[in-house]
């Protein structure tokens, strides 16, 4: 029997919960560690760091050149500062907030830290809102429900369309390359000199202060504005760096694409970096095809110390790293962790980075995760401590407590303490909604304890309450585990899968395909995702995958019948993704409910069916294009 190699050592904090267990089932999970102090303003970071290391590359970015621009802590607090009073200066205010719609930069970076230095709000916007959506139905309702008194875009062409959708006669816009009608250039701003009244706007910041409105996919109807105060970014960042008190032996370096219109990439990766004086490289790739590549490029200059990405991220690269060993040894040379969140990891995935990790340093990298939503800025627990497989999301953070409430068939996670949003941005028919009598904050996920004996083990994740469902016979279907397990039968083909069966009687999946994995199934590079949808081989590959899977799972609840796959990528417009790339299961049933009818529609030669065993199907058979 092969024994692991140790883990990589750091500081973690000490591994122990407080719980309480009620009458009725409830538990509630507490950190016994003690939150610290933490500033009333996010912007005290940006003062430390340039008055203690001013010197210190806090971000950087590829210019027109291709070469890394870089901006020190003392250079950023210069720029923010005269951006900070240029934003008072057009009477910027809470009620007139900035509104940004742009990609990661350096320049959004400035303005977003200028706002917040100043007291206003900003308002980060997904870039897919403007670039790849068809109606600008989401943009419009966030304009028109946060009124902003400054637009900013980086670029003008790619986003004219989506300003003039949402400017209004006294909106200022901002431009940092090209040129729009009216607009003011980034660079023009830094010409600003601060003045004492911007000083007596950073005194004014209180913790209860709104700092950002950071809006929900909407993927059950137009976004929700979830007000974040200073308050929550503060305490937010000084519980991660007491679960990882291994980031004040040195400053963290990231290589990071995730985008900060989302908590993930902003509320923890960006603030986790200003908060411990580290340095942020913006990876201009992203884990799709003619993107992943950019990304791989960044890697083999950057060795990061902490690597953050979300699993569809994590399987775009893991084939770059097991076929080259020089790029491989270069992302594993400085690595404390590996930190996967957005959405579940495939246990393969776990797997992979682990056995590629030994490869390198003959020894395994920690592997950690988290858990929370927007409404919980982001981490609300944590793992701090050695797990040795994915779906453990730790313990709570300190100053957090977890409710696990009964809630059907599962454990309904809920969330307490200074992390928790104040509510929805005039909403207050969502806020008055979104929490228990207890004030517990309503996620709508799942967990259940990893050892039921030992609460200090963490908590698991157990999927998306509302994503559960009944089959006629009454048995519960658990989706999340299901998903994971075919995704891992039938690796690398498939990127994503849906489960279907609501009120029939048996499973089934549409599958959202891997398309890089697919072409070298198929043998043909050029193909399209509808052609792969509807090629022999890889048919028959996932069929094959499915059919192995459903050997070890034969229960009611968990054998997969039939099976579909979908000539196209899941829409943006319709709720059916987010940018980061998490499937909402319901928005792509509501969606794709003819596809589903068709797939469980009787026929003699049903090309959706799994059958029984790889040996009962012999013959390759296309999929239907649907």
């Amino acid at each position: 029997m092969s024994v692991k190699p140790p883990f990589n050592h750091l500081r973690f904090a000490e591994q122990i919960v407080d719980f309480e267990q009620r009458n009725d089932g409830t538990l509630i999970l507490r950190s016994p560690h003690a939150l610290r102090a933490y500033p009333n303003h996010f912007c005290f970071h940006l003062r430390r760091w340039a008055a203690e290391t001013p010197n210190n590359v806090f971000l950087a970015e590829r210019d027109e050149n291709d070469q890394w621009q870089k901006i020190t802590y003392r250079e950023m607090l210069q720029s923010v500062e005269s951006l900070g009073q240029a934003l008072l200066d057009r009477g910027l205010s809470s009620s007139r907030p900035l509104m940004v719609l742009s990609e990661n930069s350096i320049d959004l970076a400035s303005l977003t830290l200028a706002a917040l230095y100043a007291g206003v709000p900003v308002v980060p916007v997904s870039p897919a809102y403007s670039l790849l959506s068809q109606d600008l139905m989401k943009i419009r309702a966030i304009a028109d429900l946060v009124t902003p008194g400054m637009i900013y875009a980086a670029n003008a062409e790619p986003y004219a369309r989506a300003i003039e959708a949402i400017r209004k006669e006294d909106t200022t816009v901002v431009i940092s390359k090209g040129t729009l009608p009216g607009s003011v250039q980034y660079k023009n701003l830094l010409q600003t000199q601060p003045s004492v009244a911007l000083t007596q706007a950073f005194d004014r910041v209180n913790p209860d202060q709104v700092a950002k409105i950071l809006f929900t996919s909407g993927s059950t109807g137009e976004p929700k504005g979830v007000i974040t105060t200073h308050r929550m970014l503060c305490s937010n960042q000084q519980s991660i760096a007491q679960c990882w008190p291994f980031m004040e032996d040195s400053p963290p370096v990231i290589l990071d694409w995730l985008p900060w219109s989302h908590a993930f990439g902003a509320n923890h990766n960006f603030n986790l970096v200003l908060r411990n004086g580290g340095s942020l490289y913006i990876d201009d790739g992203k884990p799709m095809p003619g993107l992943i590549e950019k990304t791989v490029r960044n890697l083999r200059e950057i060795s990061p110390t902490l690597y953050f990405n979300a699993p569809r991220g994590f399987d775009a690269l893991l084939p770059y790293l097991e076929r080259d060993s020089s790029l491989r040894d270069k992302f594993f040379q400085n690595l404390d962790l590996i930190f996967y969140a957005s959405a579940a990891l495939p246990q393969n995935l776990w797997d992979r980075l682990e056995s590629a990790s030994i490869a390198s340093r003959g020894e395994r990298v920690h592997m950690v995760s988290s858990w929370g939503a927007t409404e919980t800025t982001c981490t609300a627990t944590s793992v701090y401590f050695t797990i040795e497989k994915a779906g453990v999301i730790g313990l709570p953070a300190p100053g957090v407590e977890v409710m696990l409430a009964p809630s059907a068939s599962k454990m309904e996670l809920r969330v307490r303490g200074p992390i928790v949003t104040p509510g929805y941005w005039k909403r207050p028919d969502l806020t008055a909604t979104a929490y228990d009598e207890e004030g517990f904050y309503k996620i709508g996920d799942a967990g259940k304890l990893d050892d039921q004996d030992d609460p200090s083990k963490g908590i698991l994740f157990d999927g998306r309450v509302a994503e559960d469902f009944k089959l006629l016979s009454g048995t519960w279907v658990h989706c999340g585990q299901v998903r994971l397990n075919a995704i891992s039968a039938c690796t690398p083909a498939i990127q994503d899968v849906v489960i279907t069966g609501h009120d029939r009687e048996t499973l089934g999946l549409l599958v959202f395909l891997n398309q890089s994995a697919c072409r070298d199934i198929a043998e043909d590079q050029s193909l399209t995702t509808a052609e792969l949808a509807s090629n022999p081989k890889v048919h028959a590959f996932i069929k094959k995958g499915l059919q192995t899977y459903n050997q070890k799972h034969n229960s009611n609840s968990m054998r997969i019948e039939r099976f579909t796959l979908l000539p196209d990528t899941p829409i943006i417009d319709y709720g059916e993704i987010t940018d980061k790339g998490y499937i909402n299961q319901n928005a792509v049933i509501k969606r794709r409910a003819a596809v589903i009818e068709s797939m469980y529609r009787d026929s003699e030669d049903n090309e959706f069916v799994v059958n029984d065993s790889p040996e009962e199907d012999s013959e390759l058979s296309s999929a239907k294009a649907v």
